[in-house]
């Protein structure tokens, strides 16, 4: 029994995984059509609702009231196909070799520390709820 539980945890991380994927694409063209900037604006709005959602479901999992593999099927699945950091830095890279360096740093800087903050700021919310 114990190993069919973890070949349907398996599972299911891989299913919520490609929907978070399958999320973040429709994300990243609905942004990409209305922002047209050199600043990769989608990847960072991306992955500050998936830094938020990680805080949030980070203090549900410590407080128990998120199981296993409910937790994993979120944190690990969807909001891991969500989120994109080798994306964020990818763009950093992209915008210094096109010659916008002041751009890159200022976009490194935004991709390190606003998740950090989204992510205390969801596990923030959910103590106070």
């Amino acid at each position: 029994m114990s190993f069919m539980v973890s070949v349907l945890t398996f599972l299911a991380v891989c299913v919520c995984g490609g929907f978070g994927a399958t999320l973040r694409f429709v994300l990243d063209t609905a942004i990409k059509l209305s922002w047209k900037s050199a600043f990769p604006l989608s990847t960072l709005v991306i992955n500050i609702i998936a830094s938020l959602l990680a805080g949030m479901a980070g203090f549900a999992a410590a407080s128990a009231a998120f199981p296993e593999p409910w937790h994993l099927m979120a944190a690990t699945g969807f909001l891991g196909g969500l989120s994109t950091f080798s994306t964020a830095i990818n763009e950093v890279v992209s915008l210094g070799r096109n010659h916008r360096l002041s751009m890159s740093g200022y976009y490194l800087i935004a991709c390190m520390v606003v998740p950090l903050v989204c992510a205390a700021l969801g596990w923030q919310l959910m103590s106070v709820l």
